[in-house]
């Protein structure tokens, strides 16, 4: 069975982006940076990709191309009208019978949690999250979308691994206790 796997930084108090959805502060961190955080191993390891439509709809609108080509996209959304365009397919009926399928498809490559915290919370309370790969950043950034927003389902984790990069990065595996 396919991993459903989030690959995430947050801030330290927990948030995926500032209060108007924005990710700029990671993109300039990275820009500082310079690491990869095995995110080019990480990728090529997964062929699906999951996110909310509130998270594709700042991708579709954010004036760059579509990150995720050569993937195979899906976008949760309550939207029943919206079926398709050329970068992803949504799911807006049966959504947790249509991943748990995806989970069961015959593949070598994982499936990527990208988020946001609607749908994190919506995985995890369903069980169908595998595994954590979290990376703190240092910042904090007050208001904000959290990791997980909101959920209501208590789920403990193992921690596999865990890195002090020089950035001040904490990166953090962590496995689904069953």
């Amino acid at each position: 069975m396919r991993k459903i796997i989030s690959f995430v930084t947050m801030s330290i108090d927990g948030k995926i982006a500032n209060s108007k959805g924005s990710t700029e502060w990671l993109e300039e961190l990275q820009k500082e940076t310079h690491e990869e955080y095995g995110f080019t191993e990480f990728y090529q390891g997964i062929d699906t990709t999951i996110m909310g439509n509130t998270t594709y709809q700042k991708l579709k609108n954010s004036g760059k191309e579509f990150p995720y080509k050569g993937k195979i996209n899906y976008v949760i959304t309550k939207n029943t009208e919206t079926r398709k365009d050329d970068n992803v397919d949504f799911i807006a009926d049966d959504v947790m019978g249509t991943i748990r399928s995806l989970k069961n498809q015959p593949s070598d490559k994982d499936i990527w949690l990208i988020g946001g915290g609607k749908v994190n919370a919506l995985l995890q309370d369903n069980s169908l999250i595998d595994e954590l790969r979290l990376f703190i950043a240092p910042i904090v950034l007050g208001n904000g979308v959290p990791l997980f927003s909101p959920f209501g389902k208590t789920t403990t984790f193992e921690l596999t691994f865990c890195k002090n990069h020089p950035s001040g990065i904490v990166e953090m595996h962590y496995h689904v206790a069953r």
